[in-house]
């Protein structure tokens, strides 16, 4: 592959992140929104154990010290792109001011402890329906 297409794939790999990223953080802002207008798609099953499920890995990552295997991929390709630093395109230095930001360890532990306890506090507001097939 050519350090072009890695390029290539490293930014494609920062945008599934960030898609990554929109979903859990969306997905509780329209859950809570769909409590309040009652809309019933916020309460399919399948869709609030993915949403459970994406904070639940991210909640235990930053609890053990460890790093997304989105950013390691990531960085992966961009040293194979011989990139080492985000100055090429426009979106990807956006994106990755957006996602990328510092601070202390506890400071990402305690925001993300917080945001997974309120999609579990979501399930209790804004229960799920029972999956599909259940009686």
């Amino acid at each position: 592959m050519t350090s072009a297409l890695y390029a290539y794939a490293a930014d494609a790999m920062l945008f599934v992140h960030v898609l990554f990223v929109a979903f859990v953080v969306v997905g509780l802002v329209l859950i809570f929104a769909g409590g309040i207008c009652r809309w019933r798609w916020v309460r399919n099953f399948w869709f609030r154990l993915a949403h459970l499920a994406g904070i639940g890995i991210v909640v235990l990552q930053a609890w053990l010290g460890m790093i997304c295997p989105l950013t390691i991929w990531e960085m992966q390709l961009r040293e194979r792109a011989r990139e080492f630093h985000y100055d090429g395109s426009f979106i990807a230095h956006w994106l990755n001011e957006l996602l990328y930001y510092q601070a202390p360890a506890w400071v990402f532990i305690v925001c993300y402890t917080v945001f997974g306890a309120l999609v579990v506090l979501s399930w209790f507001l804004v229960p799920p329906g029972k999956p599909n097939g259940a009686r």
